[in-house]
């Protein structure tokens, strides 16, 4: 059943919202350096210690928009593992939520990275910081769980003394890793990487073809499907 909100209640979470959006847009016009309370204030309209009901200071703001960015990660991660077909295929539909997600969301993305810098995040409560890591938690869970499924089900290998969650953070760091430099990189283009999208599912191909899970890309065209995925999975996203 669900929660009933009281009228003050549900006039604490627009507000909360407000500020939220507010402090989203900021970060794109001005950056990290450029928001403060004092301008969400200013441009709601209140004091300044109305906002600090909400948020502690401005680094607590991030770190809710960072939350924020987990969760519709995690959302579109839950759908795409769904997709059906071999393990394999499924990590590929992972692989289609992760690049829609920048895609569609960039400033997600680069709230993301700002988070966690340590000057911000150790300004931040416990409870927000919890949060974010069991967001974190659930879409490597989504992950490996896959990968275990490849191991069950005799599609794919380990190297003795490996992990599925070896695994899971090479393919982790490989994404996040190129997805901090196409979108904080002007010069890609001037130093030859004309699709750096296209070269990083060529590196997850390679590198899972590495682990020999089958079906290999040579058999399967992987990038055809993380489109179908996008295009028919995620378009609602």
């Amino acid at each position: 059943m669900a929660t009933v909100l009281t009228r003050k209640e549900r006039e604490r979470t627009e507000r909360e919202n407000r500020i939220l959006q507010l402090a989203r847009e900021m970060l794109q016009e001005v950056g990290y350096l450029g928001l403060s309370m004092d301008r969400i204030a200013a441009e709601m309209e209140y004091s300044k210690g109305t906002i600090y009901q909400h948020f502690r200071n401005k680094e607590e703001i991030i770190l809710a928009l960072a939350n924020e960015a987990l969760e519709t990660r995690l959302a579109m991660f839950e759908r795409a593992a769904t997709w059906p077909g071999d393990s394999r295929t499924r990590m590929a539909a992972i692989g289609a939520a992760a690049e829609a997600f920048v895609e569609r969301y960039p400033m997600h993305f680069a709230v993301e990275q700002i988070v966690r810098s340590s000057s911000i995040w150790e300004k931040t409560s416990e409870e927000r910081r919890q949060f974010m890591d069991a967001c974190e938690g659930r879409c490597l869970q989504i992950v490996g769980g896959i990968v275990r499924d490849g191991l069950s089900q005799g599609d794919l290998e380990l190297p003795p003394g490996r992990s599925a969650e070896d695994l899971v953070f090479g393919l982790w760091s490989l994404n996040f890793g190129a997805y901090t430099i196409i979108s904080s990189s002007g010069s890609l283009k001037e130093n030859g990487i004309t699709d750096p999208v296209e070269a990083l599912r060529l590196s997850q191909n390679r590198m899972l073809d590495g682990h020999n899970w089958r079906p290999l890309s040579s058999d399967v065209d992987y990038p055809g499907v993380m489109d179908q995925v996008k295009r028919e999975m995620l378009k609602d996203e």
